[in-house]
């Protein structure tokens, strides 16, 4: 498959094999296996996208690696062999982690997954992503001034871009987006990259963000 991403890097601390990284490479991902967090370093100089087992790993209160609030502002990071209900998923999303995979989950679904994440999506529930917009949004003050730079980047956003901001934070997927509009996929990256450009988002979680602060200033149109 096609990718930007250079290689996958798993932190993978328990003695079992790393399924993921075996299914990772079935479908053409470079790898590398991490077996302890003082071995891993971050290559800022290449577009690695970082995964971090759960299991075995030391956890905050809300279940997350600590490791992973002091990788998440320098690069992409994901959990897997999460256990379920031993984990926040409002915390890890709004923290920046890209993405869950589960350790009873079909392996199927853990292709999907890693397919989405390497192409810049969010893996989540939707109805989580939505969940957290729509409480974020109804706690904003939307009396709040917007500075002259966000002003400008709000005129700048067209309504079609408006639209798709507004789909892309309910968690719909680039396919669902196109499907929507009846655009081409390739479309849809073409206006979520030009979306990133105008807003200073590097990804979705950011988008995201900015979606949250400043979503009563767009008047984002369905």
């Amino acid at each position: 498959m096609s990718s930007n991403i250079d290689e996958l890097v798993f932190l993978h601390q328990i003695a079992a094999p790393c399924h993921l990284a075996i299914l990772a490479e079935s479908i053409g991902l470079k790898t590398r296996i991490v077996k302890h967090a003082a071995e891993l370093e971050l290559d800022k100089n290449s577009n690695n996208f970082y995964l971090i087992s759960q299991k075995g790993a030391a956890l905050d209160a809300k279940g997350i690696p600590l490791l992973v609030s002091r990788l998440v502002n320098h690069v992409p990071v994901a959990l897997y062999q999460v256990e379920r209900g031993s984990l926040d998923q409002e915390s890890a999303l709004l923290l920046g982690v890209r993405g869950l995979l589960y350790s009873d989950q079909r392996m199927d679904l853990m292709l999907t997954g890693l397919r989405k994440m390497v192409s810049d999506e969010l893996w989540y529930d939707r109805p989580l992503i939505s969940k957290i917009f729509r409480r974020l949004v109804q706690q904003l003050d939307t009396n709040v001034d917007l500075t002259e730079e966000t002003e400008a980047i709000v005129q700048r956003l067209t309504n079609r871009e408006r639209t798709i901001i507004q789909l892309v934070s309910s968690g719909a997927r680039n396919k669902e987006i196109a499907q929507r509009l009846c655009i081409s996929e390739h479309t849809v990256k073409a206006h979520i990259s030009s979306i990133f450009r105008k807003t200073e988002s590097r990804n979705r979680v950011e988008l995201l963000r900015w979606a949250q602060a400043y979503q009563s200033h767009c008047e984002l149109v369905s």
